[in-house]
């Protein structure tokens, strides 16, 4: 059988992969491959960074050089990579768990720092490896473990977050729109600076089977019925608004990156020495 293009960024030996059946990180995980393929990224010049959790388990199924590290911690990881070798092309892997929580303080730094990182969030509302705990990013009234009546802690919108932080891409998509996934992280890819990209996707095992959302197939319509584009979202009156949410492009603009400020300090310090 002919091999199919994005096969050749996965490590076949690795497959199949152990999440859930129906979970959405696989969708995830591909578009990537696919921006990296669409943007025509070298496989060795391209390395894939993670942290702990069910999403943080693709790198360990990628092509690249990867490196899987500890929890929260792969965006600090990843601007050493970048640092020692800024000509690299950095993606970081990280759930809505090991990014906001726990990492929550590195998020927000390698935000406002502007590091040359993609960070591709995959937020399935819950902390699906460890027992179905309540994340950041779990909706009010949302059931967990930690929350059997519903969650009370107010929500993360991880995408304002990241705005309001500093970084100079930010982008939505869900697990059902493949395609305008996949070109979110391509642009994404195309930035110069911090972009993170939250990928919405399934969990029916622990978010799905908790919250009575139905299988996989039911979770992904929900994501079709609920998620607007941002344009059409933008002219929304609030009243309509209540229970969607925007997908898209929210920001892109420029600024200096980490790496080339970082850079311009060591050409100062050069001159003052001398």
């Amino acid at each position: 059988m002919m091999e199919r293009s994005f096969e050749r960024y996965f490590r076949q030996n690795h497959l199949p992969h152990l999440w859930c059946p129906g979970c959405g990180n696989g969708i995830a995980m591909k578009a990537i491959v696919q921006a990296i393929e669409q943007k025509g990224l070298s496989q060795d010049n391209t390395v894939i960074v993670s942290g702990i959790g069910c999403s943080s388990r693709a790198s360990g199924y990628m092509d690249f050089d990867t490196l899987h590290t500890a929890h929260g911690r792969a965006i600090p990881f990843a601007t050493g990579i970048k640092l020692a070798n800024p000509d690299l092309n950095v993606v970081v892997i990280t759930g809505d768990g090991d990014c906001t929580a726990i990492g929550g303080n590195h998020f927000i730094h390698g935000c406002r720092r502007n590091v040359d990182l993609t960070v591709v969030m995959f937020n399935n509302n819950i902390y699906g490896m460890t027992g179905g705990q309540a994340s950041p990013t779990t909706p009010i009234g949302a059931k967990a473990t930690t929350a059997p009546y519903g969650s009370v802690d107010r929500t993360f919108d991880a995408c304002e977050l990241a705005e309001a932080a500093g970084a100079t891409y930010v982008a939505r998509s869900t697990a059902f729109h493949v395609t305008h996934m996949t070109n979110m992280i391509a642009a994404g890819l195309d930035n110069k600076g911090f972009s993170f990209i939250e990928a919405m996707v399934q969990c029916p095992t622990a978010f799905g089977r908790k919250n009575r959302m139905g299988g996989p197939a039911d979770m992904m319509k929900w994501m079709r019925d609920h998620a607007v584009m941002k344009a059409a979202w933008d002219k929304l009156p609030q009243e309509k608004r209540e229970g969607k949410f925007p997908i898209g492009c929210f920001l892109q603009t420029q600024a200096i990156d980490y790496d080339t400020a970082y850079d311009q300090v060591i050409e100062r310090a050069g001159g003052a020495a001398k």
